[in-house]
């Protein structure tokens, strides 16, 4: 993991194309702002998180039963 010390203003770069921004500080919070093509999806990590454990769970009730074979009724 590569970690960066930036000040109220400064910015971080990614590839060509995405830009963060330190937009503002208050004590221990401090706001990002983020410019990135819209193709691009941008989460916080716990909604990320999230939607990663939905994706599971729907993955695992839309698998159809195995069907049974002629033998096994």
């Amino acid at each position: 993991m590569l970690v960066l010390t930036r000040k109220l203003g400064e910015t971080i770069v990614i590839g060509d194309d995405i830009v963060i921004k330190v937009v503002d500080i208050h004590g221990k919070q401090i706001r990002l702002g983020i410019e990135a093509p819209t193709e691009i999806s941008i989460f916080r990590g716990e909604i990320y998180e999230r939607i990663q454990e939905e994706n599971k769970k729907a993955q695992k009730t839309d698998k159809p039963d195995k069907p049974k074979k002629d033998d096994e009724e």
